[in-house]
């Protein structure tokens, strides 16, 4: 029997009320378990993937799913690899839940308190990339979220198979809540669960610029994720072309598909090296387009737009005018320079001299991410489990009552504490 999505929501709005003060002892202990798991099944886990690919060829070919699409979804053994390393490194870090950001004296025995604590029940619509399941579960364990996944239909049977991995782990920790991990399938739950503020409290989309949009469009429930990865590096005037090359060389082709590769190259007019840094990007099989007619395409593949700017003003302006607020990048050896692009480029991201390709939870060292955000509320850039936790605040008193103060009885303090 397929359950109700209302009936799926219930059960995660209970799970996070059970998981919120789950102690870190157990928490950690579900993400360990979860590793080993994964890691003992690993072989069923590619099995699966296997089936995937074969029908996502077909996929390609139809034209229904682009190339890049199909590379996000393949699992090997570096991604697995990878995958199991971040359960790990996450269930190491510092718990996020419980931590007091602030503690103020607003009078004699009247104590304020703003501790950090988990957002809710959390949505979560994602295309391809079957390794999300992992990350986003063992962040929500962490951040004691509880989670609901909905995953294309190119990765069915990996996402299907990962699942029923993490919760056959959990099964077996003592005290861990059920339902915490669920995971929904057809595009009528994606319906139900843009509809179903009472009991979903963030939507995070992880995909194309299509399916964010149309998200963000059709939902009264927050979202945080970003729409497009329109990522740019400058190369200044005074920038070393072993430095430039490399850094756009690995930016564009170490995995094209992502959201955080580059798609534009805007050059200093006055950079003595600008063909020898084409040619450069050229011999690493990099497809370049001169001035197109779209400045904001995403292209997740090796093609690179390329510009010449007069200024470093104007590559600041290119950059605000056309990126979408992820991640860019100047490569100079002036560090004026440096320092106001960084400072007036408006991206979650603002790097000098690195690659784009490091905007990334677990480069972070996050562990894991749930999405790189460019909004400007709550969470921006990689968000890992400080993004998954909001505040509250505790207010502990004798018997302390308004009128008091309104009356002149007595007065605030509003003093600080350690």
């Amino acid at each position: 029997m397929v359950e109700n999505f209302i009936d799926i929501a219930k059960k995660a709005k209970q799970a996070s009320l059970e998981i919120a003060d789950l102690s870190s002892e157990i928490k950690n202990s579900a993400l360990n378990k979860i590793a080993d798991m994964i890691e003992q099944n690993k072989d069923e886990i590619f099995a699966s993937n296997k089936q995937d690919l074969i029908s996502a060829e077909e996929l390609v070919s139809s034209g229904e799913i682009s190339k890049s699409v199909y590379n996000r979804l393949k699992l090997d053994e570096n991604k697995m690899r990878d995958m199991i390393q971040g359960i790990r490194d996450i269930a190491n870090l510092e718990d996020p839940v419980g931590k007091i950001l602030l503690k103020r004296k607003l009078d004699e025995d009247l104590i304020l308190q703003k501790v950090s604590c988990p957002i809710g029940v959390l949505g979560i619509i994602f295309e391809a990339r079957p390794d999300v399941i992992s990350q986003i579960s063992s962040l929500a364990i962490k951040s004691s979220n509880a989670v609901i996944l909905k995953g294309g239909k190119e990765s069915q049977n990996t996402n299907r198979k990962i699942l029923e991995v993490i919760n056959n782990a959990l099964d077996e920790v003592a005290g861990f809540p059920k339902n915490v991990i669920q995971q929904v399938f057809s595009r009528d739950d994606v319906a139900q669960m843009l509809k179903c503020d009472n009991y979903i409290n963030l939507i995070i989309p992880r995909g194309g610029n299509n399916l964010v949009k149309y998200i963000k469009a059709n939902t009264s429930i927050p979202v945080l994720g970003h729409a497009s990865g329109i990522c740019h590096i400058f190369v200044d005037e005074s920038a070393d072309i072993n430095m430039a090359s490399s850094v756009v060389v690995d930016a564009k082709t170490q995995y094209p598909s992502a959201c955080n590769s580059v798609e534009t190259l805007l050059i200093h007019k006055n950079f003595a090296k600008k063909d020898e840094l084409l040619a450069s990007l050229q011999l690493n099989e990099i497809k370049l387009a001169a001035n197109p007619s779209d400045w904001s395409v995403e292209y997740g593949e090796k093609t690179l737009s390329y510009k010449f700017v007069d200024s470093l003003d104007e590559a600041i302006e290119h950059i605000n005018t056309f990126g979408s607020g992820h991640t860019d990048c100047i490569i100079t050896k002036n560090i004026e320079n440096a320092e106001k692009f960084m400072n007036k480029v408006d991206s979650a991201g603002v790097y000098f001299n690195v690659s784009t390709r490091f905007a990334d939870g677990f480069r972070y060292g996050f562990g894991a991410e749930v999405g790189i955000s460019t909004n400007k509320t709550h969470a921006r850039g990689p968000v890992g489990l400080e993004g998954l936790t909001i505040y509250k605040y505790k207010l502990t008193g004798s018997g302390h009552i308004v009128d008091d103060y309104v009356k002149g009885r007595k007065t605030f303090h509003h003093e600080d504490l350690k």
